[in-house]
């Protein structure tokens, strides 16, 4: 273990170990107010107790008898990491019910932390996802020795993320898969066969139909959680109601430093509890990199900046922070700015759709015919790159924008350096044959070879038919297009599996088997001027 923590350490490029004799307390019982005991296990440099103390919470891995990887690396760096299971997972006993008892049994475990003999009065919360969601979901209402909180790529509500209106398909399954397979890879080889059979299976949840058996098709047996997520498609629903903690954020009194990601499925949430404390007068730190979900080179650079935050609030030494509370990665020069706020100032500047496939400044004139396409169900438009844990990211369009059903509209070469940040809009002047249809909507950046690079992107779930004009507000973004390289929009009514297709007959997704074609036409004359609003500064 002492020689991976070495090498992982180096491809990190984590600052040196103060500490490689680490002691190991197992077992650790935390009583909470409902008579459930969480287990957690201590690791911490030999006779450390006084040192700073980082707490993890998680569902997924178990603590065993020896520190996890990440709790030994943190460790090493001179914290008492102490590496609790979620009730109902590992041995900690209560019923395991997702996102719903973090907050309570948060609280009640930060009290638990101040009655140990090895408690030295400072506490702070680490972790990416779920061991983020759980960060903010207990940060309100905690003791005053928390004194700091690092979510990265996670957000205090979870609906979006997991549910949605078109449904997450991806993420929520991918996260089923990740909870409830059981399957433990120990070698190397194991590992690549658990990623081939994790694959095989999500595929194969995918396409089945209804997308209520998706579990079964999965994973092989029906899960109750996931079969409350495709029930339950309001945010304001039980099951969300009680596990968004988005009310709570604004009371948390410890510093909190959000990292995000360009293509993680968190975003937008997560900047949403970014403007609430900055609205409740506080001064949040936010870093937002090119990464998705979980990516090496995000958890690369969590695992940075936690301990620089973590060395400012728990040890005092404030000069370890940058001065700018902001910082994001303007992709497409590739280049780090600081910002004392996001979004920055920006101008909303139109780019019109016209005929031809072309994007414009000049509005439309006079009457033009629409563009039209036809979306099929049994075909659906793919999902390629975007926000998704598998295949995400920044990825070249020109092979899903050949396809029939994907409109696209381009604009001439910009002119150089010309950059947006902030959050993209499209107004769509649409008509469909069916009540029941998606459009999604896609900002690319086609460089003077023709690869077409997907910045970001939104979609909109239609319940009517008829023309109707309908906004579809895309992810944040921060990107410079280069010296001649063009803006391009696409439109379709999918991205399969990211969203569930839309089957266009509008039954429940618990049943839904039948599918319907739907014939989708995109105005763009004087009297429809769909466009493109772009934050360009």
């Amino acid at each position: 273990m002492a020689l991976m923590s070495r090498l992982i350490s180096r491809m990190l490029d984590l600052p040196p170990a103060v500490a490689t004799d680490l002691e190991y307390q197992t077992d650790l019982a935390a009583p909470m107010p409902d008579g459930a005991v969480l287990l957690a296990t201590r690791v911490a440099p030999r006779g450390g107790e006084g040192l700073p103390i980082l707490l993890i919470r998680s569902p997924y891995v178990s603590r065993g008898r020896k520190a996890d990887l990440m709790s030994r690396l943190l460790a090493e760096r001179g914290y008492q990491v102490v590496f609790q299971n979620c009730r109902g997972t590992f041995g900690s006993t209560g019923a395991f019910e997702p996102f719903k008892n973090e907050r309570e049994d948060g609280l009640a475990t930060l009290q638990w932390l101040a009655t140990q003999p090895w408690f030295s009065g400072s506490v702070a919360m680490f972790g990416l996802s779920y061991y983020g969601y759980v960060q903010l979901a207990s940060g309100a209402g905690a003791p005053a020795h928390l004194k700091a909180l690092m979510p990265q790529m996670a957000a205090s509500r979870v609906y979006d993320v997991l549910r949605g209106e078109p449904m997450r398909l991806d993420g929520v399954l991918s996260w089923l898969y990740t909870t409830y397979s059981g399957h433990a890879a120990a070698s190397l080889l194991d590992r690549t066969r658990a990623t081939m059979r994790r694959n095989r299976a999500l595929r194969t949840g995918f396409q089945h139909l209804p997308v209520g058996e998706a579990d079964q098709a999965a994973l092989g047996r029906t899960i109750g959680f996931y079969q409350d997520v495709v029930r339950y498609g309001r945010p304001d629903d039980d099951l969300w109601a009680a596990t968004d903690n988005a009310k709570h954020v604004p009371g948390i009194q410890a510093p909190v430093h959000f990292l995000a990601g360009w293509h993680d499925f968190f975003l937008r949430d997560e900047l949403a509890d970014y403007q609430a404390l900055r609205e409740a007068g506080k001064n949040p730190y936010l870093t937002i990199g090119p990464w998705t979900h979980a990516s090496l080179p995000g958890i690369k650079a969590g695992l940075r900046h936690s301990l620089q935050w973590f060395d400012a609030h728990l040890r005092g030494n404030h000069g370890a922070l940058r001065s700018a509370p902001v910082q994001v990665c303007v992709t497409g020069a590739d280049t780090w700015i600081d910002l004392p706020s996001w979004p920055p100032l920006s101008t909303p500047t139109v780019r019109h759709l016209r005929a031809g496939g072309r994007l414009s400044t000049e509005p439309p004139a006079g009457q033009v015919q629409p563009s039209r396409y036809r979306y099929d169900p049994a075909d659906p438009t793919p999902g390629l790159g975007g926000a998704v844990i598998q295949g995400g990211g920044a990825r070249d369009n020109r092979k899903l924008e050949d396809r029939p059903d994907v409109l696209t509209f381009t604009s001439d070469p910009v002119p150089p350096d010309t950059t947006i940040m902030g959050t993209v809009t499209v107004s769509l002047h649409a008509r469909s044959t069916l009540d029941h249809t998606d459009f999604f909507a896609r900002l690319c950046d086609v460089a003077p070879k023709g690869t077409s690079t997907n910045l970001c992107d939104g979609i909109v779930r239609l319940h009517r038919g008829g023309t109707q004009q309908i906004t579809i507000q895309l992810t944040p973004t921060a990107h410079c297009f280069k010296p001649g390289h063009r803006i391009r929009l696409q439109i379709s009514s999918g991205a399969h599996p990211m969203y569930n297709r839309n089957p266009g007959t509008g039954e429940p997704l618990t049943t839904a088997t039948a599918m319907r074609p739907a014939d989708q036409e995109i105005f763009h004359d004087a009297a429809h001027p769909s466009a493109i609003i772009l934050p360009i500064v």
